[in-house]
């Protein structure tokens, strides 16, 4: 049986990375994945993600899976608040179920 839960998607620039990690964190998310991104947005076109000496051109995106949707909400609103003004980045709620993830589920599975 799949369990409810909500996925945030943060879209960034890599020299947050870390920061927007420790938001995550702080947060009370049980974990997060992480992977290079490019596109075009309002602030032009970013990397492809292809391999580059300099990080100032790549995007990273976030995809955290919470229980509920106040976590979610807190973390958007925490990254989007203090970086966004000066940084690229998105950031959206879906809806998801979890089939898998014991991690997430708890030993009962989901």
């Amino acid at each position: 049986m799949a369990k409810q839960a909500n996925k945030l998607v943060i879209v960034t620039e890599k020299v947050l990375l870390k920061k927007v990690a420790k938001i995550i964190e702080e947060c009370g998310a049980k974990g997060y994945t992480v992977m290079q991104s490019g596109g075009k947005g309002s602030r032009n076109v970013r990397s492809s993600g292809q391999p580059s000496s300099s990080d100032t051109e790549a995007n990273v995106k976030f995809e955290i899976l919470t229980e509920n949707r106040e976590i979610a909400e807190d973390i958007a609103d925490r990254v989007a608040l203090k970086y966004f003004k000066d940084y690229a980045g998105i950031a959206y709620i879906c809806s998801a179920e979890v089939l898998y993830g014991q991690s997430f589920c708890g030993p009962e599975g989901c």
